[in-house]
């Protein structure tokens, strides 16, 4: 490489930063030693899971009710699907056409009515001890990309397991197993000239060229000498470290340019169609869990979040921003998968955190000096689509009463569904982790596999 391109040397906080990797502050000899340690075969499977925090209303998405009266039903329409029974919302119009390619759950429920509380029992399985109606709270225990990171190890090619589309889930944290399963997060994949943050590795630090690699080698060496209490690498894996570093292939998986415009443009050239896109191509590279943040469609938007309050949003407004994106960017990731034989390996998820009041709630205004239509938070009844995963499509599971309030029959609770989700991943969820207490703590305290779809 021509000496004109080297940077010269590397101080200690870069090297440092660039060799936790953006992986929570862990060190790559120390992930490298992890992987080294584990002798099984790691499954193949991928999760994608679409999180619209705030708590989508199921009236305006999968659980429709024309005929309940009008402050229950809503402003919206059903439209119907090409599995006979499976009507939703005529802003999903896409979903329609390819229903036979994806199931929805109508009777999740639980008992945690603030956001984070919430959030907390749908992603980690484990019901907060003591509510937080502040919605401040933080988990005491993993979620289930922590979980999986946990179990699989690190990937062969350096490949973060647990990655965060935009961003991952605030609320939930690794606790006891570890800064190292955090997720990475990757930014806005639909801005111009995107990359990664911290993840130009096979062409430079900083968009940077790396230089000389063997001059590199040997700061390595230099820095290891000198900061042996802060690397803590030994010698076998250093090499490993710095392959990982120069991965090609992590690099490539991010780079979302190299797709084909024209596939681009179906999954929509918007934030949730191209972060779509992008989980799509990390699953296929062998992330075991990619959180797509549905939460804003764009950084202008008004509609912030799926908590459609009276006082904060109308719900037709927000519906017709949001659903028609979200249409476009689901129904373009479940054929995309079909379409590369990938639908067996790669399990689609698109839920929040709760579901809205059956009853809809006005305001004099709201945000966009609108009469405020509204719902507020319910977590008796809502909803979930679930596509993929080698599960039986074309299915509803549940049905709720005639005003969405509460499951007649079939009812699936949180750890249902992340006990259907460890199937697919190949973790047992009745290991154990040890707490920092040091008692010994189940993956999921309770839970089956959702029958009607395996």
């Amino acid at each position: 490489m021509p000496a004109s391109h080297c940077t010269g040397p590397i101080q200690r906080r870069e090297f440092l930063r660039v060799g936790t990797l953006a992986l929570g502050g862990v060190m790559l000899p120390d992930l490298l030693r992890l992987q080294a340690a584990s002798e099984k075969l790691r499954p193949t499977t991928s999760v994608i899971l679409f999180w619209m925090w705030g708590g989508p209303s199921q009236l305006e998405t999968y659980d429709m009710k024309p005929d309940a009266p009008s402050e229950y039903r809503g402003p919206l329409n059903p439209i119907r699907t090409n599995v006979p029974g499976m009507d939703i919302c005529e802003y999903m119009p896409l979903q329609a056409k390819i229903a036979d390619k994806f199931s929805i759950i109508r009777s999740l429920h639980h008992e945690m009515s603030a956001h984070n509380d919430g959030s907390i029992e749908v992603l980690t399985g484990q019901t907060p001890s003591v509510p937080d109606p502040t919605s401040q709270a933080h988990s005491k225990h993993p979620d289930f990309g922590m979980v999986a990171s946990r179990i699989r190890g690190p990937h062969p090619e350096g490949l973060p397991q647990y990655i965060g589309v935009q961003r991952s889930p605030f609320m939930t944290q690794p606790n006891y197993l570890g800064a190292a399963h955090r997720s990475f997060d990757t930014g806005d994949p639909s801005l111009p000239g995107y990359a990664p943050k911290n993840l130009t590795l096979a062409t430079g630090v900083d968009h940077r060229r790396l230089g000389d690699r063997k001059h590199l080698l040997g700061q390595f060496d230099r820095f290891r000498q000198r900061y042996e209490h802060d690397i803590d690498g030994a010698d076998e894996f250093q090499s490993a470290a710095f392959s990982i570093l120069t991965s090609r292939k992590v690099a490539d998986a991010f780079e979302i340019a190299q797709e084909d415009p024209k596939l681009r443009d179906r999954y929509g050239r918007h934030r949730w169609g191209q972060s779509c896109l992008l989980a799509r191509r990390l699953a296929e590279a062998g992330a075991a869990v990619i959180n797509v943040d549905a939460t804003a469609p764009n950084s202008t938007t008004k509609n912030f979040s799926w908590d459609d309050h009276a006082g904060a949003f109308h719900l037709d407004y927000a519906q017709r921003e949001r659903l028609p994106q979200m249409d476009q960017a689901l129904s373009a990731l479940i054929t995309d998968l079909h379409d590369r034989g990938l639908n067996e390996n790669v399990l689609v998820i698109a839920c929040g955190e709760f579901g809205r009041t059956p009853r809809v709630t006005h305001a004099p205004t709201n945000f966009s000096n609108q009469i405020g239509l509204g719902r507020d938070h319910w977590p008796g009844a809502f909803s979930a689509l679930i596509a993929g995963g080698g599960l039986r499509m074309g299915q509803v599971v549940g049905q709720t009463n005639s005003n969405a309030e509460y499951p007649l029959h079939d009812p699936v609770t949180p750890q249902d569904l992340l006990a259907t989700v460890y199937r697919h991943l190949g973790v047992d969820p009745q290991q154990q982790f040890t707490s920092f207490a040091g008692r010994p703590i189940p993956i999921l305290p309770s839970g089956q596999p959702i029958k009607q779809l395996i």
